[in-house]
């Protein structure tokens, strides 16, 4: 992977972190799936002025419902089941893994050894950052949440299926999909204002975190992940969705005055070094191998 893309990869993982920081500021006005509709109203207003991709409206639909509604709504109903938030940027991780097993077995896209050794030195990081966000866990809740994270797999996969077309139209127009049903959900499942009483009341800070959630992490964060899923393996692209822990971690940090221990860094260290295995051309492999051979 070129040094470019490496850094595209790192920053769309960094906006994804942080959005969960911000999800708690989103969540003082609004109620969950309210934030889902929010954001992908938000989010589909360029289709104004940018035209629709050159695919087929079921292409369309099926990754709307799977990439975002099915993610998003899948998520927010772990939070209701009661996932805890921090528990939650975890679990969603694991659609890296199942990016790879799907792409794996419809797509032919298989991993190498080097890529899968880095992929479980990386789940292992992932494993212990897990285990210090707490043990009020419910079974249900983990089901859900992990279901969320099937959904975002099925969607990398669509995604990368599709050829010739510019990601970021094709991210606005698969945004028209999520707002009704986050609206239906809204009106079945959630007790309190309406979804036009929450938005009338909002704060401004509420509304600032449903801006960049329908900017920044919408649109251009998913147009330049799918960018990278079709240029490279699933098995270099997905992984750097591990970062997004870390980063969400260190954002809670500065933003939120969290602290974190040993534990978490020897988590964050070995994500870090599995996505190192991964990344590190198959000639520095070689080198340091004849390097260690006894002459």
């Amino acid at each position: 992977m070129k040094p470019r893309d490496m850094a595209l990869a790192a920053l769309t993982s960094a906006i994804w972190g942080f959005a969960f920081v911000l999800y708690n500021f989103g969540l003082a006005s609004f109620t969950p799936s309210q934030l889902v509709a929010l954001r992908f109203l938000i989010a589909c207003l360029p289709i104004l002025v940018v035209p629709r991709p050159r695919i087929s409206w079921r292409l369309i639909v099926l990754i709307g419902l799977t990439l975002f509604t099915g993610q998003f709504l899948l998520l927010f109903l772990a939070f209701a089941l009661g996932m805890p938030a921090g528990l939650a940027s975890v679990t969603q991780q694991m659609q890296a893994f199942f990016t790879v097993l799907l792409a794996a077995a419809f797509l032919g896209d298989r991993p190498s050894l080097r890529q899968l050794i880095g992929m479980t030195v990386a789940f292992a990081g992932l494993a212990l950052v897990a285990g210090t966000t707490g043990t009020d866990l419910k079974l249900p809740a983990l089901a859900v949440a992990l279901s969320a994270a099937l959904s975002w797999a099925v969607g990398n996969v669509l995604v990368k299926r599709t050829t010739d077309v510019p990601m970021f139209p094709l991210m606005v127009w698969c945004s028209l999909v999520p707002p009704l049903p986050a609206l239906l959900f809204s009106r079945l499942f959630d007790h309190g204002p309406s979804f036009l009483q929450a938005f009338g009341h909002a704060s401004w800070s509420s509304l600032g975190v449903a801006l960049y959630l329908g900017t920044l992490a919408s649109p251009v964060a998913y147009g330049i992940w799918g960018h990278l899923l079709r240029r490279y393996s699933t098995a270099v692209v997905a992984p750097f969705a591990l970062l997004s822990p870390c980063t969400g971690v260190l954002g809670s940090t500065l933003i939120l005055g969290e602290t974190f221990g040993a534990v978490r860094l020897a988590g964050m260290a070995l994500i870090l070094g599995g996505l190192a295995v991964i990344l590190l051309p198959a000639k520095h492999w070689a080198t340091a191998q004849d390097f260690e051979r006894p002459t």
